[in-house]
């Protein structure tokens, strides 16, 4: 194997959709510069995603008291040691940190001679730019141009968790990063329950730490010997999961992009954000949306999109 040309370093926190909507940058520098080495430092929780996509060779964890001198204006000649000699490893340093005094940008200068671009760490919804065009417009200084904006996240054929008795399943994430992107627990309730009666399918619940007890309560309406739950589990072994599964539903939320980025079909219950900004890309899950908010999606017409969804992958239909 010949040795790697170069190092690039791409910083990225935020959410897990943050991230997500971050991958075909990842992904472009990796097709621009296919002999270059690309470390990610961020949270390795949430960036092992740009391994199992294939986009970066390494991660470096951000959150250390380290990293966060470099925020600091008056931490001066007194950066730690540790992490200047790390940044001062690379040749491109591309940040979608939120840097708006340019405190990090202007100590990690001090100690790296690497390009230094700085991205935005989230769009402007004000305007109608995908979220995903907005992460790849930075990467125009280093030429790379007409990159595909989908994020696509493959799973290793024969990694996919699939249910033993070859069921159908149904994943669905009833929560997000926010109160006001969640589709009312009654609505929830109703149609779990009429799927649970029309359908033969297992059902995956897919939630995060803080989502547990929604989580858990929704379940419970469903038949056990039907059930999975996937619960705070490693966002790896939820692609694994959702690969396996057949249909999605889930809000304006990282698992949602999640789904789309590993080629799920599915609908997405959209609220208050703007959809031409933040929609999940890549055809595979339908945004529905109502003039009334999330209170005006009825769960009639979730049924009828999702039986349509299963009868084109040869499953049950609801009736």
């Amino acid at each position: 194997m010949e040795p790697p040309q170069g190092r690039i370093l791409v910083i990225r926190g935020g959410a897990i959709g943050d991230f997500i909507l971050t991958l075909p940058a990842l992904a472009a520098i990796r097709a621009t510069f296919p002999r270059t080495e690309i470390t990610v430092l961020g949270y390795p929780r949430i960036a092992e995603l740009a391994l199992l996509a294939g986009v970066a060779d390494g991660l470096h964890a951000i959150e250390s008291r380290g990293f966060a001198l470099f925020f600091n204006p008056k931490t001066g000649p007194r950066l730690p040691e540790a992490e200047a000699a790390f940044l001062a490893g690379f040749d491109i340093i591309i940040s979608y940190l939120y840097d708006p005094d340019r405190f990090f940008e202007t100590n990690v200068r001090r100690v790296s001679k690497a390009q230094y671009i700085a991205g935005p760490h989230r769009p402007d919804e004000v305007l109608t730019l995908h979220a995903t065009d907005t992460f790849l417009k930075p990467l125009e200084r280093l030429a790379v141009v007409d990159a595909d904006p989908v994020p696509r996240v493959a799973v290793q054929a024969g990694r996919e968790r699939r249910r033993g008795d070859g069921r159908p399943v149904v994943a669905v994430h009833p929560g997000s990063g926010s109160v006001a992107k969640n589709w009312p627990e009654a609505r929830w309730a109703n149609l779990l329950q009429r799927l649970a009666a029309d359908t033969d399918c297992g059902l995956l619940m897919i939630a995060g730490e803080a989502e547990g007890d929604r989580a858990r309560k929704l379940a419970a309406l469903w038949p056990a010997d039907r059930l999975e739950s996937a619960v705070n589990e490693p966002l790896i072994e939820v692609a694994a999961r959702l690969a396996g599964a057949t249909v999605f539903v889930g809000h304006d939320s990282g698992i949602t992009h999640l789904a789309a980025a590993v080629g799920l079909p599915g609908l997405a219950l959209w609220g208050p954000t703007n959809r031409e900004v933040w929609h999940p890309r890549g055809g595979s899950i339908r945004v529905l949306d109502d003039p009334a908010g999330l209170e005006g999606i009825k769960a009639d017409r979730v049924l009828v999109e999702l039986g349509a969804l299963l009868a084109a992958r040869k499953g049950p239909q609801p009736a």
